[in-house]
């Protein structure tokens, strides 16, 4: 009985992702949707990151850390779209258990580090606009290059520690996944064994992955916002807070549906819902980055059009 027992308890060896919906009618036309979502956004994420290598203007450290972010949208993007391209091209998406626990640990490993580099952005403005004397001093290439370890090493700690928790659940029934891609709160509903632990795990990891980092953040930006109503003239206001509000709408786009998707622990349940916040915070939030971050700085839209038009960097 006990043998039998258990065998029933490790039977599942696969997932069977509903993704973005079942009907065949719609796959083809969410397929060509989002195969040019994703062009999009790699071309667009690579645009940056190129014009960010060839203008010596942008080789500050605010696009320094704006490289980093468009390197992780590429790679955040590449974790969960691909694979769902795949599976609207299938009849049914299966995916084998441990594709389904690497793509949670790189899914949350590259926006863990999202969170944390956006800090490190709101740090480096806080820098720049209230400390303009040090500020080189303080934010040289040494200390850029800690704060990007560092963002990777807490992430890294964070992603491993869920991964690690998800995968000593027993999933011994229904293996049905409600989602388009492999995540916390649908395979929590699957297991067949208590989920306590990873629940308390799932707040800690959401306070010091969301809330510290959207304080530090919030109190950044209150002194700079004070430093800059100091500011005499309206043309110098207006461009400071330019340098500002990119990253502020980032922000909010990024931790506004990461904590619509991960601050619910009353409900671990799946729904229609959870798919739609999943799209905004996986592909809108990526895609739209390179337009937001070009769209009012004349810096990146002339880096742009240089790289785009094959010309060289005036001298």
């Amino acid at each position: 009985m006990e043998s039998g027992a258990w065998r029933n308890r490790t039977t599942v060896t696969e997932f069977i992702l509903l993704g973005l919906t079942e009907n065949l009618r719609l796959k083809p036309i969410l397929f060509v949707v989002f195969l040019f979502a994703y062009v999009v956004t790699v071309g667009g994420n690579l645009s940056i990151l190129a014009a960010i290598f060839v203008e010596p203007k942008l080789h500050t450290p605010m696009y320094y850390f704006l490289g980093n972010l468009s390197l992780l949208d590429i790679g955040c993007i590449t974790v969960t779209v691909p694979p769902m391209l795949a599976c609207l091209l299938s009849p049914q998406c299966r995916v084998p258990y441990a594709a389904c626990i690497s793509q949670l640990f790189f899914f949350h490993l590259l926006a863990g580090v999202d969170c944390h580099l956006l800090t490190a952005m709101a740090y480096d403005r806080y820098l720049a606009i209230c400390q303009p004397l040090t500020y080189s001093t303080r934010m040289c290439r040494e200390v850029q290059g800690a704060l990007v370890g560092i963002c990777c090493t807490i992430s890294f700690i964070n992603a491993l520690t869920h991964t690690v928790a998800v995968s000593v659940l027993d999933f011994c029934g229904p293996n049905v996944v409600n989602h388009f891609y492999c995540d916390l709160p649908p395979l929590f509903q699957l297991s067949c064994s208590s989920i306590h632990l990873n629940g308390q795990l799932l707040f800690v990891g959401a306070t010091f992955m969301g809330v510290f980092p959207m304080i530090l953040i919030s109190v950044s930006y209150a002194h700079v916002t004070a430093a800059v109503l100091r500011i005499r003239s309206a043309e110098g206001r207006k461009k400071a807070f330019s340098t500002c509000g990119s990253h502020l709408t980032v922000v909010c786009i990024f931790y506004g549906t990461g904590f619509f998707s991960y601050m619910r622990l009353g409900s671990v349940s799946a729904s229609d819902k959870d798919k739609g916040i999943g799209i905004l915070n996986t592909i809108l939030s990526p895609m739209l980055n390179p337009l937001i971050y070009s769209l009012r700085n004349p810096d990146v839209q002339g880096a742009l059009k240089r790289v785009l038009m094959g010309k060289r960097p005036p001298e």
